[in-house]
Protein backbone atom coordinates (compact mmCIF):
# COMPACT_ATOMS: atom_id res chain seq x y z
CA UNK A 1 0.00 0.00 0.00
CA UNK A 2 1.59 3.62 -0.65
CA UNK A 3 2.27 5.92 2.27
CA UNK A 4 -0.39 8.57 2.93
CA UNK A 5 -0.70 11.82 5.24
CA UNK A 6 -3.78 10.63 6.96
CA UNK A 7 -6.35 13.94 6.86
CA UNK A 8 -8.94 14.91 9.04
CA UNK A 9 -12.09 14.19 7.60
CA UNK A 10 -16.35 15.03 7.50
CA UNK A 11 -16.88 11.51 8.95
CA UNK A 12 -14.65 11.88 12.59
CA UNK A 13 -16.25 15.60 12.75
CA UNK A 14 -19.68 14.19 12.77
CA UNK A 15 -18.47 11.41 15.23
CA UNK A 16 -17.51 13.60 17.52
CA UNK A 17 -20.85 15.41 17.49
CA UNK A 18 -20.27 18.47 14.86
CA UNK A 19 -22.76 18.26 12.16
CA UNK A 20 -22.86 21.52 11.12
CA UNK A 21 -22.05 21.34 7.48
CA UNK A 22 -20.48 25.49 7.39
CA UNK A 23 -18.30 24.38 10.74
CA UNK A 24 -16.99 21.53 9.01
CA UNK A 25 -16.12 23.11 5.75
CA UNK A 26 -14.41 26.09 7.61
CA UNK A 27 -12.26 23.51 10.51
CA UNK A 28 -11.55 21.02 7.51
CA UNK A 29 -9.90 24.05 5.04
CA UNK A 30 -7.67 25.25 7.90
CA UNK A 31 -6.94 22.12 9.76
CA UNK A 32 -5.84 20.10 6.58
CA UNK A 33 -3.89 22.49 5.21
CA UNK A 34 -1.88 22.44 8.00
CA UNK A 35 -1.64 18.09 8.23
CA UNK A 36 -0.85 18.27 4.68
CA UNK A 37 2.24 21.08 4.62
CA UNK A 38 3.20 19.45 7.88
CA UNK A 39 3.11 22.44 10.36
CA UNK A 40 1.05 21.06 12.54
CA UNK A 41 0.45 16.44 13.41
CA UNK A 42 -2.99 15.50 13.08
CA UNK A 43 -2.99 14.52 16.64
CA UNK A 44 -2.65 18.67 17.81
CA UNK A 45 -4.84 19.49 15.07
CA UNK A 46 -8.03 17.13 16.99
CA UNK A 47 -6.92 18.41 20.53
CA UNK A 48 -7.28 22.29 19.40
CA UNK A 49 -10.43 21.27 17.47
CA UNK A 50 -11.81 19.93 20.82
CA UNK A 51 -10.89 22.40 22.87
CA UNK A 52 -12.82 25.46 20.47
CA UNK A 53 -15.66 23.25 20.27
CA UNK A 54 -15.50 22.88 24.41
CA UNK A 55 -14.57 26.32 25.50
CA UNK A 56 -14.21 28.77 22.02
CA UNK A 57 -13.65 31.88 24.19
CA UNK A 58 -10.58 30.62 26.08
CA UNK A 59 -9.19 29.34 22.83
CA UNK A 60 -9.28 32.79 21.72
CA UNK A 61 -7.20 34.08 23.83
CA UNK A 62 -4.13 32.41 22.21
CA UNK A 63 -4.66 34.00 19.20
CA UNK A 64 -3.44 30.73 17.76
CA UNK A 65 -3.75 29.47 13.87
CA UNK A 66 -7.45 28.39 14.63
CA UNK A 67 -8.17 32.42 16.03
CA UNK A 68 -10.97 32.62 12.95
CA UNK A 69 -12.57 29.64 14.10
CA UNK A 70 -12.52 30.16 17.08
CA UNK A 71 -14.36 33.23 16.71
CA UNK A 72 -16.99 31.74 14.28
CA UNK A 73 -17.50 29.29 17.25
CA UNK A 74 -18.14 31.71 20.15
CA UNK A 75 -20.38 33.71 17.85
CA UNK A 76 -22.40 30.75 16.97
CA UNK A 77 -22.79 30.04 20.81
CA UNK A 78 -24.08 33.37 21.10
CA UNK A 79 -27.11 32.77 18.76
CA UNK A 80 -27.74 29.53 20.93
CA UNK A 81 -26.46 27.46 18.22
CA UNK A 82 -24.00 25.32 20.53
CA UNK A 83 -22.27 21.71 19.57
CA UNK A 84 -22.43 19.16 21.86
CA UNK A 85 -19.59 16.66 22.08
CA UNK A 86 -20.17 12.79 21.81
CA UNK A 87 -18.97 10.73 24.13
CA UNK A 88 -16.32 9.66 21.80
CA UNK A 89 -15.24 13.07 21.85
CA UNK A 90 -14.79 13.59 25.37
CA UNK A 91 -13.19 10.60 26.12
CA UNK A 92 -10.32 11.61 23.78
CA UNK A 93 -10.48 15.09 25.85
CA UNK A 94 -10.70 13.21 28.94
CA UNK A 95 -7.83 10.65 27.88
CA UNK A 96 -5.12 11.87 25.43
CA UNK A 97 -3.09 8.80 25.52
CA UNK A 98 -5.85 7.62 23.15
CA UNK A 99 -4.99 10.37 20.51
CA UNK A 100 -1.17 9.45 20.40
CA UNK A 101 -0.03 9.22 16.95
CA UNK A 102 2.19 6.87 15.47
CA UNK A 103 4.50 7.63 12.86
CA UNK A 104 6.14 4.92 10.64
CA UNK A 105 8.90 6.82 8.12
CA UNK A 106 8.99 4.85 4.73
CA UNK A 107 9.84 6.08 1.51
CA UNK A 108 10.89 9.79 3.24
CA UNK A 109 7.00 10.11 3.55
CA UNK A 110 5.26 10.27 7.73
CA UNK A 111 2.91 8.24 7.88
CA UNK A 112 0.16 9.21 11.20
CA UNK A 113 -2.16 6.99 12.57
CA UNK A 114 -4.25 7.36 15.48
CA UNK A 115 -4.99 5.08 18.16
CA UNK A 116 -8.18 4.29 18.83
CA UNK A 117 -9.49 3.62 22.39
CA UNK A 118 -11.97 1.01 23.74
CA UNK A 119 -15.19 1.72 25.66
CA UNK A 120 -15.13 1.76 29.23
CA UNK A 121 -17.44 -1.23 29.60
CA UNK A 122 -18.29 -3.88 26.99
CA UNK A 123 -22.16 -3.81 24.99
CA UNK A 124 -23.62 -6.31 26.62
CA UNK A 125 -23.72 -9.16 24.40
CA UNK A 126 -25.97 -12.80 24.36
CA UNK A 127 -24.47 -16.37 25.64
CA UNK A 128 -25.94 -19.77 25.02
CA UNK A 129 -24.35 -22.45 26.72
CA UNK A 130 -22.70 -20.30 30.10
CA UNK A 131 -21.46 -23.24 32.39
CA UNK A 132 -19.80 -24.75 29.25
CA UNK A 133 -17.43 -21.98 28.11
CA UNK A 134 -13.89 -21.05 29.71
CA UNK A 135 -12.90 -17.46 31.18
CA UNK A 136 -10.58 -17.25 28.44
CA UNK A 137 -13.51 -17.11 25.52
CA UNK A 138 -15.18 -14.37 27.97
CA UNK A 139 -12.32 -12.59 28.03
CA UNK A 140 -11.94 -12.19 24.43
CA UNK A 141 -15.48 -11.48 23.87
CA UNK A 142 -15.59 -8.73 26.62
CA UNK A 143 -12.50 -6.95 24.63
CA UNK A 144 -14.38 -7.19 21.04
CA UNK A 145 -17.34 -5.60 22.63
CA UNK A 146 -15.59 -2.85 23.78
CA UNK A 147 -14.03 -1.98 20.62
CA UNK A 148 -16.24 1.65 19.33
CA UNK A 149 -16.87 -0.06 16.15
CA UNK A 150 -18.98 -2.94 17.47
CA UNK A 151 -22.53 -2.77 17.27
CA UNK A 152 -23.49 -6.05 18.59
CA UNK A 153 -22.18 -9.70 19.75
CA UNK A 154 -23.40 -13.23 20.72
CA UNK A 155 -21.02 -16.29 21.84
CA UNK A 156 -21.82 -19.56 21.08
CA UNK A 157 -22.37 -22.86 23.15
CA UNK A 158 -18.76 -24.39 21.26
CA UNK A 159 -16.54 -21.23 22.24
CA UNK A 160 -13.33 -21.62 23.41
CA UNK A 161 -10.45 -19.38 23.22
CA UNK A 162 -8.62 -18.03 20.21
CA UNK A 163 -6.66 -14.91 18.82
CA UNK A 164 -8.77 -11.84 18.62
CA UNK A 165 -12.27 -13.04 18.42
CA UNK A 166 -13.13 -16.37 20.20
CA UNK A 167 -13.89 -19.29 18.45
CA UNK A 168 -17.51 -19.42 18.65
CA UNK A 169 -17.69 -15.64 18.51
CA UNK A 170 -20.38 -13.59 16.33
CA UNK A 171 -19.00 -9.90 16.17
CA UNK A 172 -21.30 -7.42 14.36
CA UNK A 173 -19.49 -4.08 13.00
CA UNK A 174 -20.35 -0.45 11.80
CA UNK A 175 -20.80 -1.35 8.18
CA UNK A 176 -17.32 0.26 6.19
CA UNK A 177 -15.66 -2.01 8.71
CA UNK A 178 -14.18 -5.46 8.72
CA UNK A 179 -11.33 -7.45 11.30
CA UNK A 180 -9.33 -9.68 9.60
CA UNK A 181 -8.83 -11.75 12.80
CA UNK A 182 -12.21 -11.59 13.88
CA UNK A 183 -12.28 -13.62 10.01
CA UNK A 184 -9.85 -16.09 10.71
CA UNK A 185 -6.86 -17.47 9.60
CA UNK A 186 -8.52 -20.26 7.57
CA UNK A 187 -10.78 -17.99 5.86
CA UNK A 188 -14.20 -19.69 4.46
CA UNK A 189 -13.49 -22.90 6.39
CA UNK A 190 -16.23 -24.92 5.59
CA UNK A 191 -18.66 -28.12 5.96
CA UNK A 192 -19.77 -30.06 3.06
CA UNK A 193 -21.93 -32.97 3.03
CA UNK A 194 -22.84 -35.22 0.63
CA UNK A 195 -26.35 -37.62 0.31
CA UNK A 196 -26.20 -40.85 -1.70
CA UNK A 197 -29.06 -43.03 -2.30
CA UNK A 198 -27.55 -45.89 -0.60
CA UNK A 199 -28.47 -47.96 2.30
CA UNK A 200 -26.43 -47.97 5.71
CA UNK A 201 -25.34 -51.65 5.24
CA UNK A 202 -23.31 -50.43 2.52
CA UNK A 203 -20.92 -49.18 4.85
CA UNK A 204 -19.93 -52.73 6.09
CA UNK A 205 -20.52 -54.40 2.83
CA UNK A 206 -18.47 -52.42 0.72
CA UNK A 207 -15.88 -51.31 3.48
CA UNK A 208 -12.59 -51.71 1.59
CA UNK A 209 -14.12 -50.03 -1.35
CA UNK A 210 -14.89 -47.02 0.60
CA UNK A 211 -11.96 -46.66 2.15
CA UNK A 212 -9.98 -47.25 -1.02
CA UNK A 213 -11.88 -44.17 -2.32
CA UNK A 214 -10.77 -42.06 0.52
CA UNK A 215 -6.89 -43.06 -0.06
CA UNK A 216 -6.89 -42.15 -3.80
CA UNK A 217 -9.31 -38.68 -3.66
CA UNK A 218 -8.15 -37.37 -0.43
CA UNK A 219 -4.59 -35.71 0.35
CA UNK A 220 -3.77 -34.01 4.02
CA UNK A 221 -1.02 -31.71 5.18
CA UNK A 222 0.39 -28.12 5.01
CA UNK A 223 1.93 -28.37 1.86
CA UNK A 224 -0.12 -31.58 -0.28
CA UNK A 225 -0.55 -30.96 -3.71
CA UNK A 226 -3.20 -32.80 -6.59
CA UNK A 227 -2.32 -32.93 -9.70
CA UNK A 228 -5.64 -34.10 -11.49
CA UNK A 229 -8.63 -31.73 -10.94
CA UNK A 230 -12.06 -32.63 -11.81
CA UNK A 231 -12.72 -28.71 -12.64
CA UNK A 232 -10.82 -25.36 -13.03
CA UNK A 233 -13.18 -23.47 -14.14
CA UNK A 234 -12.89 -21.14 -10.80
CA UNK A 235 -9.38 -19.98 -12.03
CA UNK A 236 -10.91 -18.20 -15.31
CA UNK A 237 -12.55 -15.68 -12.52
CA UNK A 238 -11.17 -12.06 -13.20
CA UNK A 239 -10.48 -11.28 -9.26
CA UNK A 240 -8.05 -13.80 -9.66
CA UNK A 241 -5.95 -10.58 -11.21
CA UNK A 242 -7.32 -7.88 -9.21
CA UNK A 243 -4.20 -7.78 -6.75
CA UNK A 244 -0.75 -8.33 -6.26
CA UNK A 245 -1.03 -10.38 -3.31
CA UNK A 246 -3.72 -12.67 -5.25
CA UNK A 247 -2.03 -12.81 -8.48
CA UNK A 248 1.28 -14.49 -6.45
CA UNK A 249 -1.02 -16.72 -4.82
CA UNK A 250 -3.01 -18.27 -7.30
CA UNK A 251 -0.10 -21.11 -8.62
CA UNK A 252 -0.36 -22.25 -5.03
CA UNK A 253 -4.13 -22.13 -4.75
CA UNK A 254 -4.29 -24.12 -7.90
CA UNK A 255 -1.57 -26.75 -7.09
CA UNK A 256 -3.62 -27.38 -3.55
CA UNK A 257 -6.91 -27.25 -5.11
CA UNK A 258 -8.92 -30.66 -3.81
CA UNK A 259 -6.99 -31.09 -0.73
CA UNK A 260 -7.45 -30.75 2.88
CA UNK A 261 -5.28 -29.13 5.90
CA UNK A 262 -4.37 -30.65 8.86
CA UNK A 263 -5.60 -29.98 12.77
CA UNK A 264 -9.28 -31.20 12.73
CA UNK A 265 -10.03 -31.06 9.04
CA UNK A 266 -11.32 -34.35 7.46
CA UNK A 267 -12.92 -36.49 5.23
CA UNK A 268 -15.21 -39.43 6.46
CA UNK A 269 -18.08 -41.52 5.38
CA UNK A 270 -20.63 -42.32 7.95
CA UNK A 271 -24.14 -42.70 8.30
CA UNK A 272 -27.08 -39.98 7.87
CA UNK A 273 -30.28 -40.79 9.77
CA UNK A 274 -32.84 -37.97 8.28
CA UNK A 275 -35.20 -37.40 11.10
CA UNK A 276 -37.52 -34.66 9.99
CA UNK A 277 -38.45 -33.96 6.25
CA UNK A 278 -37.53 -30.92 4.55
CA UNK A 279 -38.79 -29.07 1.50
CA UNK A 280 -35.03 -28.42 0.60
CA UNK A 281 -33.80 -31.51 1.22
CA UNK A 282 -36.57 -33.62 -0.09
CA UNK A 283 -35.30 -36.85 0.97
CA UNK A 284 -37.64 -39.07 2.58
CA UNK A 285 -36.97 -39.93 6.62
CA UNK A 286 -34.55 -42.93 6.52
CA UNK A 287 -30.94 -43.72 7.00
CA UNK A 288 -27.95 -43.49 3.75
CA UNK A 289 -24.94 -43.29 2.93
CA UNK A 290 -23.31 -40.22 3.36
CA UNK A 291 -19.77 -37.86 2.37
CA UNK A 292 -18.86 -35.24 5.22
CA UNK A 293 -15.87 -33.04 4.68
CA UNK A 294 -14.56 -29.60 6.86
CA UNK A 295 -11.31 -28.07 5.32
CA UNK A 296 -10.85 -24.10 4.09
CA UNK A 297 -8.75 -21.97 1.55
CA UNK A 298 -5.90 -23.50 2.40
CA UNK A 299 -2.40 -21.90 1.95
CA UNK A 300 -4.21 -18.96 -0.75
CA UNK A 301 -6.62 -18.28 2.48
CA UNK A 302 -3.76 -18.16 5.16
CA UNK A 303 -1.48 -15.90 3.39
CA UNK A 304 -4.26 -13.76 2.77
CA UNK A 305 -5.63 -13.60 6.46
CA UNK A 306 -1.55 -13.14 7.43
CA UNK A 307 -0.55 -10.15 4.98
CA UNK A 308 -4.19 -8.13 6.12
CA UNK A 309 -4.14 -8.82 9.95
CA UNK A 310 -0.62 -7.26 10.09
CA UNK A 311 -2.12 -4.54 7.40
CA UNK A 312 -5.02 -3.93 9.91
CA UNK A 313 -2.88 -3.92 13.04
CA UNK A 314 -0.48 -1.23 11.55
CA UNK A 315 -3.27 0.99 10.23
CA UNK A 316 -5.62 0.71 12.86
CA UNK A 317 -3.76 1.30 16.28
CA UNK A 318 -5.32 -0.43 19.44
CA UNK A 319 -4.26 -1.42 22.99
CA UNK A 320 -2.15 -4.39 23.41
CA UNK A 321 -5.51 -6.61 24.73
CA UNK A 322 -7.02 -5.94 21.56
CA UNK A 323 -4.26 -5.42 18.88
CA UNK A 324 -5.70 -8.16 17.14
CA UNK A 325 -9.09 -7.20 16.54
CA UNK A 326 -7.88 -4.22 14.90
CA UNK A 327 -10.00 -3.24 11.33
CA UNK A 328 -9.87 -2.06 7.98
CA UNK A 329 -11.75 0.56 6.67
CA UNK A 330 -13.56 -0.98 3.60
CA UNK A 331 -13.86 2.42 1.81
CA UNK A 332 -10.31 2.76 1.56
CA UNK A 333 -8.24 0.35 -0.65
CA UNK A 334 -6.68 -2.32 1.96
CA UNK A 335 -10.33 -2.91 2.97
CA UNK A 336 -11.97 -2.87 -0.38
CA UNK A 337 -9.13 -5.55 -1.59
CA UNK A 338 -9.31 -7.43 1.81
CA UNK A 339 -13.26 -7.78 1.24
CA UNK A 340 -12.45 -8.89 -2.56
CA UNK A 341 -9.58 -11.34 -1.22
CA UNK A 342 -12.21 -12.80 1.00
CA UNK A 343 -15.04 -13.50 -0.62
CA UNK A 344 -12.54 -15.18 -3.76
CA UNK A 345 -11.49 -17.10 -0.62
CA UNK A 346 -14.67 -18.26 0.32
CA UNK A 347 -15.17 -19.45 -3.82
CA UNK A 348 -11.90 -21.53 -3.20
CA UNK A 349 -12.99 -22.97 -0.09
CA UNK A 350 -16.01 -24.04 -2.09
CA UNK A 351 -14.44 -25.33 -5.20
CA UNK A 352 -11.72 -27.27 -3.03
CA UNK A 353 -14.56 -29.13 -0.93
CA UNK A 354 -16.38 -29.57 -4.60
CA UNK A 355 -13.24 -31.39 -6.11
CA UNK A 356 -13.20 -34.09 -3.38
CA UNK A 357 -16.55 -34.58 -3.53
CA UNK A 358 -16.87 -34.94 -6.90
CA UNK A 359 -13.84 -37.19 -7.57
CA UNK A 360 -15.11 -39.35 -4.66
CA UNK A 361 -18.73 -39.42 -6.20
CA UNK A 362 -17.30 -40.38 -9.51
CA UNK A 363 -15.32 -43.16 -8.11
CA UNK A 364 -18.79 -44.48 -6.37
CA UNK A 365 -20.63 -44.22 -9.66
CA UNK A 366 -23.69 -42.34 -8.12
CA UNK A 367 -24.31 -38.71 -8.13
CA UNK A 368 -25.34 -37.24 -4.26
CA UNK A 369 -29.17 -36.41 -3.77
CA UNK A 370 -28.40 -33.22 -2.01
CA UNK A 371 -25.61 -31.37 -1.31
CA UNK A 372 -25.13 -29.30 2.15
CA UNK A 373 -22.74 -26.67 2.73
CA UNK A 374 -22.10 -24.02 4.41
CA UNK A 375 -18.80 -21.57 5.64
CA UNK A 376 -17.82 -20.45 8.82
CA UNK A 377 -15.01 -18.12 9.51
CA UNK A 378 -16.23 -15.42 6.93
CA UNK A 379 -17.79 -12.28 7.33
CA UNK A 380 -21.22 -11.48 5.94
CA UNK A 381 -23.33 -7.73 4.90
CA UNK A 382 -26.33 -7.87 6.60
CA UNK A 383 -29.08 -5.69 8.43
CA UNK A 384 -29.96 -5.97 12.00
CA UNK A 385 -33.61 -6.44 13.23
CA UNK A 386 -34.20 -2.11 13.63
CA UNK A 387 -32.50 -1.92 9.93
CA UNK A 388 -28.89 -1.02 10.46
CA UNK A 389 -26.66 -2.32 8.00
CA UNK A 390 -23.50 -4.14 9.90
CA UNK A 391 -20.60 -6.60 8.72
CA UNK A 392 -21.22 -9.63 10.79
CA UNK A 393 -18.18 -11.82 11.46
CA UNK A 394 -18.72 -15.41 12.31
CA UNK A 395 -15.22 -16.93 13.83
CA UNK A 396 -16.27 -20.69 13.96
CA UNK A 397 -20.05 -20.17 13.88
CA UNK A 398 -22.45 -21.19 11.48
CA UNK A 399 -24.79 -18.78 9.61
CA UNK A 400 -28.13 -20.10 10.93
CA UNK A 401 -31.34 -17.58 9.68
CA UNK A 402 -34.52 -19.39 8.76
CA UNK A 403 -33.36 -20.05 4.60
CA UNK A 404 -29.96 -21.40 5.79
CA UNK A 405 -29.01 -25.23 6.29
CA UNK A 406 -26.03 -25.66 8.24
CA UNK A 407 -23.66 -28.63 8.91
CA UNK A 408 -22.62 -29.01 13.05
CA UNK A 409 -19.90 -31.55 13.15
CA UNK A 410 -19.45 -33.85 16.67
CA UNK A 411 -15.69 -35.51 16.81
CA UNK A 412 -14.46 -38.86 15.24
CA UNK A 413 -16.89 -40.88 17.41
CA UNK A 414 -19.29 -38.36 17.73
CA UNK A 415 -22.41 -37.60 15.52
CA UNK A 416 -22.48 -34.27 13.30
CA UNK A 417 -26.14 -32.41 12.86
CA UNK A 418 -27.55 -30.91 10.01
CA UNK A 419 -29.74 -27.86 10.78
CA UNK A 420 -31.76 -25.30 10.20
CA UNK A 421 -31.40 -21.65 11.74
CA UNK A 422 -34.53 -20.31 13.84
CA UNK A 423 -33.36 -16.97 12.88
CA UNK A 424 -32.98 -15.76 16.18
CA UNK A 425 -31.75 -12.38 16.04
CA UNK A 426 -30.05 -12.07 20.16
CA UNK A 427 -27.68 -14.90 18.13
CA UNK A 428 -27.61 -12.38 15.33
CA UNK A 429 -28.64 -15.37 12.89
CA UNK A 430 -26.23 -17.78 14.13
CA UNK A 431 -25.13 -21.06 15.73
CA UNK A 432 -22.34 -23.03 16.76
CA UNK A 433 -19.47 -24.96 14.26
CA UNK A 434 -19.05 -27.74 15.90
CA UNK A 435 -18.59 -29.53 19.44
CA UNK A 436 -15.63 -26.87 20.64
CA UNK A 437 -12.40 -27.93 22.16
CA UNK A 438 -12.54 -28.54 25.77
CA UNK A 439 -9.02 -29.36 26.45
CA UNK A 440 -5.92 -27.38 24.72
CA UNK A 441 -4.28 -29.42 21.95
CA UNK A 442 -0.97 -28.93 24.27
CA UNK A 443 -3.18 -30.39 27.08
CA UNK A 444 -3.72 -32.89 24.92
CA UNK A 445 -0.39 -33.77 24.33
CA UNK A 446 0.84 -33.50 27.87
CA UNK A 447 -2.54 -35.73 29.88
CA UNK A 448 -2.93 -38.04 26.59
CA UNK A 449 -1.73 -41.69 25.72
CA UNK A 450 -2.01 -43.07 22.63
CA UNK A 451 -2.99 -46.41 24.01
CA UNK A 452 -6.32 -44.63 25.68
CA UNK A 453 -7.12 -42.51 22.23
CA UNK A 454 -7.03 -45.71 20.16
CA UNK A 455 -9.25 -47.61 22.78
CA UNK A 456 -11.89 -44.72 22.23
CA UNK A 457 -11.69 -45.29 18.73
CA UNK A 458 -11.90 -48.75 18.79
CA UNK A 459 -14.86 -48.92 21.10
CA UNK A 460 -16.93 -46.56 18.62
CA UNK A 461 -16.26 -48.45 15.87
CA UNK A 462 -14.44 -46.29 13.97
CA UNK A 463 -11.87 -46.55 11.05
CA UNK A 464 -9.34 -44.01 11.82
CA UNK A 465 -6.55 -43.17 8.80
CA UNK A 466 -4.33 -40.36 10.19
CA UNK A 467 -5.05 -38.26 13.38
CA UNK A 468 -3.23 -37.61 16.53
CA UNK A 469 -3.67 -37.17 20.24
CA UNK A 470 -4.72 -33.43 20.26
CA UNK A 471 -7.63 -34.45 17.84
CA UNK A 472 -8.67 -37.02 20.38
CA UNK A 473 -12.43 -37.53 20.86
CA UNK A 474 -11.79 -36.16 24.78
CA UNK A 475 -10.68 -32.91 23.92
CA UNK A 476 -14.04 -31.73 22.57
CA UNK A 477 -17.12 -31.02 24.33
CA UNK A 478 -20.06 -33.33 24.38
CA UNK A 479 -21.88 -32.24 21.19
CA UNK A 480 -25.17 -33.38 22.43
CA UNK A 481 -25.13 -30.68 25.07
CA UNK A 482 -24.04 -28.14 22.57
CA UNK A 483 -26.94 -29.07 20.44
CA UNK A 484 -28.73 -28.46 23.42
CA UNK A 485 -27.52 -25.40 24.33
CA UNK A 486 -28.53 -23.59 21.12
CA UNK A 487 -32.02 -25.54 20.48
CA UNK A 488 -33.29 -21.38 20.69
CA UNK A 489 -31.14 -21.32 17.58
CA UNK A 490 -31.64 -24.32 15.06
CA UNK A 491 -34.12 -26.96 14.23
CA UNK A 492 -31.98 -30.69 13.99
CA UNK A 493 -32.83 -32.14 10.58
CA UNK A 494 -30.45 -35.19 10.76
CA UNK A 495 -27.60 -36.91 12.40
CA UNK A 496 -24.54 -38.26 11.06
CA UNK A 497 -22.35 -40.62 12.41
CA UNK A 498 -19.27 -40.89 11.53
CA UNK A 499 -17.67 -44.45 10.48
CA UNK A 500 -14.33 -44.38 8.02
CA UNK A 501 -12.20 -40.89 8.90
CA UNK A 502 -9.40 -39.71 7.35
CA UNK A 503 -7.26 -36.72 8.65
CA UNK A 504 -3.93 -35.48 8.41
CA UNK A 505 -1.34 -37.61 9.83
CA UNK A 506 -0.56 -37.04 13.52
CA UNK A 507 3.22 -35.68 12.52
CA UNK A 508 1.58 -32.26 10.92
CA UNK A 509 1.54 -29.28 12.60
CA UNK A 510 -2.47 -28.56 13.18
CA UNK A 511 -2.98 -25.18 11.03
CA UNK A 512 -6.97 -24.93 11.64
Amino acid sequence: MENEIELLTNEELISWGVETVEFQEKFLRISNGLISNGVMPKREVIKHFLEIVKDPKSHIKTKGKFYNIAVYVSKEYEKGNTIELSDLAKNILENPASVKAVFQLEKGETMVKLSQSLLENPLEYEVYGKNEIEQGAYNQMNTAMRLPISVKGALMPDAHQGYGLPIGGVLATLNNTIIPYAVGVDIACRMCLSIFDFPETVIENENDKLKAMLMEHTFFGIGCTTRRKFNEDLFDKPEWEATKLIRDLKYKAYEQLGTSGTGNHFVEWGIIEISAFDSEINIPVGKYLALLSHSGSRGFGGNIANYYSKLAMQKTILPDEAKHLAWLDMNKQEGIEYWLSMNLAGEYASANHHEIHNKISKALGHSPLIRIENHHNFAWKEKLPNGEDVIVHRKGATPASTTELGIIPGSMTQPGFVVRGKGNANAINSASHGAGRQMSRTAAFKNLTKESFAKVVEEAGIQLIGGGLDESPMVYKDIYKVIENQKDLVNVLAKFTPKIVRMADSKEKAED
